[in-house]
């Protein structure tokens, strides 16, 4: 009771004390099954075990309870019931297999079948990468020091090659994972350049709810300047960006009064979420918040009826609100 049926007799020590000498068992173990093509080194079989697990997971990331099912038609027989992840954890912690003359050679056949050494290094690896990815094709990057990612809490990698992600990381819950690292640590707890590697790529620790209020509480501080302190901004005004011809004129670009992040941000629609729906007045911060935007001059209960235009003399002493212009 409690031996590891399998580890016992599939080894060469079995098999010569007990059938060695005793060819009439051959055909007694036969009919109960016995698995012939087990009977060889440990380590062929731990390394055809690798490789088919890779070939049917597309990694060779064995949780450490797994057991090579019997009867699978994907498995060789010689594997049936081989406890590959068991194996794993022992070639990772222990070096189980790689000691000796052969331990170069071992070692070199493990990397080329993509073997995890260290398990929480490659998840972080992976998920530096989908973070690096998902900037390249949100398109909303920014030359400024001020860049920031935002990966929408519920995103996840999308399967296909039509939408341009490697396959290894289809169905990746990169939103998820990202809340995590803010929320648990998830990967950076007591690795400190593990912290910075992500703010190297413009990942930030406060949630997307919280980076969008600074950028709408940033834009309404400089239309609210522009506009004498009174802060009514027309539902449908986007933050602009400099007009096209402007790139000919470097100064013109210098002096535009919309950082380049905040350009495209829909900031009537924000504040018209604010007024209707509370948007961003919600938990601990939103007296904070309200005082900041009192202070501002917000106009909770806009009147009906054409707009004034205000004509500023603090910035850049020419700028019309509502449509400022360089001249190039």
């Amino acid at each position: 009771h409690g031996v590891k049926l399998a580890s016992t007799i599939y080894t060469m020590k079995w098999w010569q004390k007990h059938i060695a000498q005793n060819k009439d068992r051959v055909a007694q173990l036969s009919n109960l099954g016995f698995i012939w093509e087990r009977l060889q080194p440990t380590w062929n079989l731990f390394m055809e075990g690798m490789v088919n697990y890779r070939n049917i997971h597309g990694n060779v990331l064995v949780p450490a309870s797994f057991v090579v099912p019997r009867n699978d038609d994907n498995w060789h027989m010689a594997c049936w019931d081989l406890p590959l992840g068991s194996f794993v954890q022992q070639v990772r912690l222990r070096h189980d297999f790689l000691t000796g003359e052969n331990s170069v050679q071992r070692k070199n056949q493990l990397d080329r079948v993509g073997f995890v050494w260290d398990v929480s290094e490659y998840k972080f690896t992976r998920l530096l990468r989908a973070i690096k990815h998902f900037d390249r094709l949100d398109g909303k990057s920014s030359s400024t020091r001020e860049h920031i990612v935002r990966v929408p809490s519920k995103f996840v990698v999308p399967s296909g090659h039509e939408h341009g992600w490697p396959p290894d990381l289809w169905e990746y819950p990169l939103g998820a994972k990202c809340m995590a690292v803010r929320q648990q640590k998830l990967y950076v707890k007591n690795r400190p350049h593990r912290v910075r590697q992500l703010e190297d790529i413009g990942f930030r620790w406060s949630g997307n709810a919280k980076l969008g209020w600074l950028d709408v509480v940033q834009a309404a501080a400089i239309y609210s300047q522009m506009h004498g302190r009174v802060l009514n901004v027309p539902f449908n005004f986007v933050i602009p960006a400099p007009p096209l011809d402007a790139e000919s004129n470097p100064q013109c670009v210098d002096s535009w009064p919309w950082p380049e992040r905040l350009w495209g941000l829909k900031l009537g629609q924000r504040l018209k979420d604010v007024r209707l729906k509370g948007a961003y007045l919600k938990g601990p911060d939103a007296h904070v918040r309200k005082a900041q935007l009192d202070n501002l001059g917000f106009v909770w209960h806009p009147k009906r009826g054409r707009r004034k235009r205000y004509i500023v003399e603090d910035i850049n002493d020419t700028m019309d609100l509502d449509d400022v212009i360089c001249t190039v």
